[in-house]
């Protein structure tokens, strides 16, 4: 397989239930994915929502796979993947009491040879780490809104007192948009995807360092530790793959 993928998860320092889930993995000799997701929901709604979604998410792509697809065709599927999610939450919200109001971010990528498909909804990321740190991915946040229309820096957003409020997620409606986009990745580069009790807790310089300067397979403990010492205040997942 030409591409390295580790991962870590960590229910981080003040949360008494970790309501991230993951999966990552190969469909064939030349194609991974992962995903990657962030419940939310009282008593353990998250934790349902986002586990439930991880497995509906890969079952459906595993499922969808057939060979000579094109990257094209995975955009295409993991839309619908997160669509299929969405509609499964949405039904299990409305039919039981204790898991009224639930819902999951998700982020996911197919890698197809040096070809990405994404897809995403919320704000868990996807970043591209070469030489810089590339967020990938716009968050379907509050304080997104703000910052591009201007009424608040980057900078601000760290400290905003809803950073944590999303404007998008899975099992929130009956319907959801999903964004989708396709790139390159190029041999040596690798495809962070992660939830934001890492980046709200580790600044970008201080994660694109840790890449710099330690071998991948130590990299997403190292970014749970460094999001960990920044206050831990939520739970941490951290996926890499690597060409």
């Amino acid at each position: 397989m030409s591409v390295k993928i580790y991962s870590q998860i960590d229910i981080g320092k003040e949360r008494s239930l970790n309501q991230d889930a993951f999966f990552a993995g190969e469909i064939s000799q030349d194609i991974a994915f992962a995903v990657v997701c962030d419940g939310m929901g009282g008593a353990n709604a998250g934790e349902v929502a986002s586990q439930t979604a991880v497995k509906i998410i890969s079952e459906y792509i595993i499922n969808s796979y057939r060979k000579k697809m094109s990257i094209g065709d995975f955009t295409k599927v993991l839309k619908n993947a997160l669509t299929s999610a969405n509609i499964t939450l949405f039904d299990m919200a409305s039919k039981d009491e204790n898991l009224k109001g639930m819902g999951t971010t998700a982020v996911v990528v197919v890698i197809k040879g040096n070809e990405v498909a994404y897809a995403h909804v919320g704000d868990s990321r996807l970043y591209l780490i070469t030489d810089e740190i590339t967020q990938i991915t716009r968050d379907h946040s509050i304080v997104q809104t703000l910052i591009e229309s201007g009424e608040i820096t980057p900078e601000d957003a760290v400290k905003h007192p809803r950073k944590n409020v999303i404007t998008r997620a899975l099992g929130a409606m009956e319907d959801v948009a999903v964004d989708t986009g396709e790139m390159v990745l190029g041999e040596g580069q690798t495809l962070l995807l992660c939830t934001d009790g890492l980046t709200n807790f580790a600044p970008g310089d201080a994660i694109l360092k840790t890449f710099k300067e330690n071998d991948i397979s130590f990299v997403p403990e190292m970014l749970v530790n460094l999001a960990n010492a920044g206050g831990g205040g939520d739970n941490i997942t951290v996926v890499t793959l690597t060409k």
